[in-house]
């Protein structure tokens, strides 16, 4: 930073605060540090001249700011990240713009971002591909095109790199809309203009995109729907990386990430990706269900508030490329950028050693930018209260919670967007959609240990539309000043009251490298006659929590004509059933095609791990004095030598207990149920796969959602058997994800 504008501001400051009338307090926020940002952002407030001058001086300081020798680091994933880096790189609007941001202000800005990303055609690309997502690493990289760059490597001047920036927006966008599309074929596209863009440039970009038709190992991916961008960037890994075979290596993704930043301009090193070690996403909801995938995450809606989120690597041992840690001790100012809370910052600061890292930078500006809006899944339900609004010291106990260590030492100052600048209007019609800010609880977070910095950063232009967003520019500037204020504005803040106590809890899994298990899912069904395009292929790759092991009783499927459907459904609808005879999953025809026949299939899978359990199964009348009171389910289980199931005799005996059939004295393998007149009956091998659908999404079973719904409700010991039935519930649960889902959690001591 420049030494005369960093000296003028302070004594420009020092004279507006010597004044009898404070000219600062015409400036409407409560902090110092606020009321500098207010300044930069929206200009002198109106007033008599003599008493606004100083504040004119001030703002004409302020707009010199030198940052170009201010090293910063960004952290986060997806739009949140690109959005403050250089603005929102899959957005139409962002060609109109795409010089802005943090790039823009400081220079030396490098993005650390998350690789947990499994959607869309990251998730396409898994499939095929052991290595890490690459969606967010593709969308900040475009976002961090620099002119400067273009300029310095292609001669290119305003209008030109405008050009460029909006052609390489349509290539690296560009998402295929046939299974079949040839090189030619893409190449003769009207929006496919790598003729148009600087020589080298188009030369290099399109022999990274000729290597994807050349290379077999891309032969599947070009069948499938997947972003072009993706595929340019895989491209140039792949040419790093000669063993086709084994999981992609840091210095392959390190030096493809560079030839390709080299290639649009981005600066060398300004994306980096948070650790090379493939990894995966869970998330254990409140009600002890732990479900997987980052996708996952933004469509569950388990009706629970999260509680922890888990990343799972491949390797015992994430590794770090060591650009990351050096820039990290390098950086002057440390962001966390805006998104999605558990799916963003969480994940790269549970790879083992970054949080480290930034703690034992003690010179750096550590800020967190909050979050503006609750997003359903994630920041909907508060952990505390479920019922109440979620609040900014939810968000920063959530990063305590989930970050090894705490937050301690991560960053100090929360800058978020000032609910009182937007109109009421517009959050009313927010509010209609069913979106509600997240809102600040100013006393609470300062308490917590931090400096809440209200500031307008959004965007006025879309504004103008009925939309609040982060404006890329804004953040930028607010964050200069940040920069110059820590020295200046010596705000004090609470001595962390209020953040939960600490628990290093610890969720132990054991994943391959997804593309190893997509294989081994094809590779399983393929033996029983099931190819790649049957939909069961998605619906398990879909769902990452069934291990292959789930498929062993599994020898097919057969659709059943609806009018030689000959199964009861007295006990249900769901018109599939596990026939242990044969082991096939039988389902009726007319559920192919249907919205039910993900539920269908499930559920019979879920049967089929009960295997042949059964030996005999009567229901019974239950009469007394020639009166029918109810009946008698008896269930008799086949020897366990002679069984073929999932389970063993001890875990099977602890399903049918949570089942509520009871086991008879002196016979382990006799269990009933007594049933009254007119009462409804779950019978267990229903139960179970009814369960094991709901668990893995509870949108599917809305049977078992209704039944589980009690674990939402705070039962009263007045009332004994809803004690009794919560219990169960939750056993229910707890068995499902630690024996059937094999998800273990542990507590190191």
């Amino acid at each position: 930073m420049s030494r005369f504008s960093y000296d003028q501001i302070k004594q420009n400051m020092a004279e507006l605060q010597a004044a009898d009338f404070s000219p600062f307090e015409l400036l409407s926020r409560r902090r110092l540090v606020e009321k500098l940002i207010e300044l930069s952002l929206q200009g002198v407030p109106a007033g008599p001249p003599a008493t606004i001058a100083g504040l004119k001086n001030l703002a004409s300081s302020l707009s010199k700011i030198d940052t170009e020798d201010i090293n910063v680091v960004v952290l986060g994933g997806g739009t949140g990240l690109s959005t403050v880096v250089g603005g929102d790189s899959r957005s139409l609007s962002w060609i109109e713009d795409p010089f802005q941001g943090l790039k823009m202000a400081f220079p030396r800005t490098k993005a650390i971002v998350c690789t947990t990303d499994d959607g869309g055609s990251t998730g396409e690309m898994l499939k095929d591909f052991p290595m890490i997502g690459l969606g967010d690493i593709r969308h900040v990289m475009l976002s961090s095109i620099r002119p400067q760059l273009l300029a310095k490597k292609y001669g290119l001047d305003k209008s030109g790199a405008l050009s460029v920036a909006a052609q390489l927006f349509t290539i690296f966008n560009y998402r295929f809309d046939s299974k079949s599309l040839t090189l030619e074929a893409l190449l003769a596209r009207k929006s496919m203009t790598f003729g148009q863009l600087p020589e080298i440039m188009g030369r290099e970009l399109l022999g990274l995109v000729k290597a994807i038709w050349d290379n077999p190992i891309f032969e599947k991916a070009l069948r499938r729907p997947n972003c072009l961008g993706n595929l340019i960037i895989t491209s140039a890994i792949y040419s790093f990386h000669s063993d086709m075979q084994k999981v992609v290596g840091p210095e392959a993704i390190r030096e493809g990430l560079r030839l390709v930043e080299e290639i649009i301009g981005a600066g060398r090193d300004s994306v980096l990706p948070c650790t090379t070690t493939p990894s995966l996403l869970k998330i254990r909801y409140s009600n002890g269900v732990v479900a997987t995938g980052e996708d996952k995450s933004s469509s569950a809606r388990r009706g629970f508030p999260v509680d922890h989120v888990y990343v799972d690597f491949s390797e015992s041992a994430p590794v770090i490329l060591p650009e990351v840690k050096q820039c990290i001790a390098e950086a002057d100012l440390i962001v966390f950028a805006p998104g999605s809370l558990y799916t963003s910052i969480v994940p790269v600061m549970q790879v083992p050693g970054l949080s480290d890292a930034i703690r034992a930078n003690k010179k750096a500006a550590k800020v967190l930018i909050a979050n503006l809006w609750v997003q359903a899944g994630e920041t909907d339900l508060a952990m505390e209260d479920p019922g109440r609004r979620f609040y900014v010291s939810d968000l920063i106990k959530a990063y305590h919670r989930n970050i090894g260590g705490g937050i301690e030492g991560l960053f100090k100052q929360v800058i978020l967007l000032s609910l009182e600048d937007i109109p009421g209007n517009i959050l009313q019609s927010y509010a209609v959609e069913g979106k509600t800010p997240i809102y600040l609880d100013r006393g609470k977070v300062w308490e917590m240990g931090f400096l809440p910095i209200e500031a307008s950063i959004y965007s006025n232009d879309e504004l103008v539309g009925h939309k609040v967003k982060h404006d890329p520019a804004s953040v930028a500037q607010a964050l200069q000043v940040l920069v110059v204020a820590q020295d200046i504005c010596n705000d004090d803040v609470g001595e962390n009251q209020g953040l939960p106590d600490l628990v290093q809890e610890k969720i132990s899994f054991s994943i391959s490298v997804p593309c190893h298990r997509y294989a081994q899912i094809v590779s399983s069904l393929s033996k029983i006659g099931i190819d790649e395009s049957d939909p069961i292929v998605q619906i398990l790759w879909k769902h990452w929590d069934i291990p292959t092991s789930h498929l062993s009783f599994f020898r097919g499927v057969q659709y059943i004509d609806k009018e030689l459907w000959g199964r009861c459904q007295v006990w249900d609808h769901v018109y599939s059933f596990y026939d242990p005879a044969d082991g096939f999953v039988k389902i009726r025809d007319d559920m192919r095609g249907s919205h039910r026949f993900e539920l269908a299939f499930l559920v019979a899978l879920g049967q089929s791990l009960l295997g042949d359990y059964v030996l005999k199964k009567t229901i019974l009348p239950l009469e007394n004095n020639g009166e029918t009171l109810g009946k008698i389910y008896h269930l008799y289980l086949r020897p366990e030598p002679k069984r073929q199931a999932y389970f063993n005799d001890n875990s099977l005996t602890k399903y049918l207990t949570l089942a509520r059939m009871r086991q008879a004295k002196g016979n382990p393998s006799y269990f009933t149920r007594v049933l009254n007149a007119d009462e409804g009956f779950t019978p267990p091998g229903l139960l179970f796969g009814l369960t094991y659908a709901w668990y893995l999404d509870n949108r599917l079973a809305e049977h078992i959602e209704y039944k589980m719904a009690i674990a939402r409700t705070e039962v009263s010991d007045l009332v004994p058997e809803q004690v009794r039935t919560k219990f169960r519930r939750n056993e229910l649960t707890r068995f499902f994800r630690q024996t059937v889902f094999c998800q273990n959690l542990s507590t190191p001591a």
